[in-house]
């Protein structure tokens, strides 16, 4: 953390988007008692009217701090990181928004934290930023909401059920009910539409990231097809979960000596399975053309959100079977909302994780599980998101299970 104090603990900026409210009324309604935090956006206007909607929440709000800074003005994004411990962002897509932030942080030695699914700019950011992270103590924690957290904790949950020491193989299936938010969609229209830039982008990160001598790490790509373990068709699933999740395994060495990491969509019935895997070939088809990505990103633009009756609604199940040294156990990470009361949910949880916890020393660009890990499955666990072990084999119907 810097040597000289700062006057905020955490800022959020993008307080005045959909996600970037409900995580500004989380932290209303949830942030310690003496917690010293503000809110930032380009717009005072819309800042001054969210300022009265959390007072709403918590009258002490009606004092919270409001903050100049846009996402186009490095100079204002520099004064925020200078000025707190922890940031949070929720302004993306993140590779057309949001590196000036991340250097800022990276500079200043802030730790930092955001929403993104990008791959691409969650590799060109360890390029380029990472180093300096590491030179000021700055914790670079990408992906802290619904991509990738309940993945990412979720396996390293999975792996401390299993005997330490031997080949450990996990897998993760994803069953939601819901809608993603504007802003993943259109990240995935992002990275449907640049499928030369992102490798690119990961072969420069391969050439400059170490990799541990001594174990490996690896993501398996298995094919569609009906699981017994998931009860249902599998599909390998376009998102960087695994590949956190598997940097997570190259940073810790609780995950053994050779950790492979498969992650699927679970779709009961065929037809749906079917559906899916059409919709998305038709989806990464036009995000090529820009006229049909234009028109696609109309649809469902970012700041958009459904109605707080269908997000009270929804919910999401991830269930991971996991084996090492002869043993198997299935666990599941399971919650409410996963594209935004959820994530909201995550996100501050892990800024205020970075803030607040006793956490073990680390710097540069991180996983949740590398920066996080116990202590933000515990505070997870206390907001409501359940890490349980099943004491039954698993069904489709919710059974008997015991927390751990």
């Amino acid at each position: 953390m810097p040597a000289q104090p700062r006057p905020y603990d955490l800022v959020l900026f993008g307080a005045t988007g959909f996600t970037g409210g409900l995580t500004a009324e989380y932290l209303a309604r949830n942030v310690p008692a003496g917690c010293r935090w503000a809110v930032a956006g380009r717009n005072p206007a819309k800042l001054e009217q969210l300022r009265a909607r959390l007072a709403a929440i918590d009258p002490a709000c009606a004092e919270l701090p409001l903050l100049r800074a846009d996402a186009a003005d490095p100079v204002s994004l520099r004064e925020v990181a200078a000025s707190t411990r922890v940031v949070i962002t929720t302004v993306g897509p993140y590779l057309h928004h949001g590196e000036p932030l991340v250097a800022a942080c990276a500079d200043a030695g802030t730790d930092y934290v955001d929403l993104t699914g990008e791959p691409e700019f969650i590799d060109l950011m360890y390029v380029r930023h990472h180093a300096r992270a590491v030179e000021t103590g700055a914790r670079l924690v990408h992906a802290c909401g619904f991509d990738s957290v309940p993945a990412d904790l979720g396996a390293l949950f999975t792996v401390g059920q299993l005997p330490p020491g031997s080949p450990m193989s996990v897998q993760g299936f994803v069953r939601a009910g819901g809608s993603i938010s504007g802003g993943t969609f259109a990240s995935v229209l992002l990275a449907f539409s640049r499928p030369r830039a992102m490798l690119r982008a990961a072969r420069e990160r391969q050439a400059v990231e170490p990799r541990p001598a001594d174990r490996r790490a690896a993501v398996v790509f298995g094919p569609p097809r009906r699981s017994r373990d998931a009860r249902a068709w599998v599909l390998p699933m376009p998102a960087v979960d695994p590949q956190i999740v598997a940097r997570s395994a190259a940073a810790l060495p609780a995950y053994g000596p050779d950790f492979r990491y498969g992650h699927y969509a679970a779709v009961k019935w065929l037809p749906v399975a079917v559906a899916v895997t059409a919709g998305l070939a038709v989806v990464a088809l036009a995000a090529q053309l820009p006229p049909l990505r234009r028109a696609m990103s109309a649809l469902h633009r970012p700041g958009q959100g459904p109605s707080e009756e269908l997000r009270a609604r929804s919910w999401f199940t991830v269930r991971f079977v996991g084996e090492s040294d002869g043993q198997r156990v299935v666990t599941e990470v399971s919650g409410g909302d996963p594209g935004y009361g959820e994530t909201a949910k995550i996100l501050s949880e892990s800024a205020l994780c970075l803030a607040f916890d006793e956490l073990p020393p680390t710097a540069g660009q991180l996983t949740t599980a590398a920066a996080m890990g116990p202590a933000l499955i515990d505070r997870l666990s206390k907001a409501g998101i359940s890490f349980t072990v099943l004491d039954t084999p698993p069904t489709d119907a919710p059974g008997p299970r015991r927390r751990s």
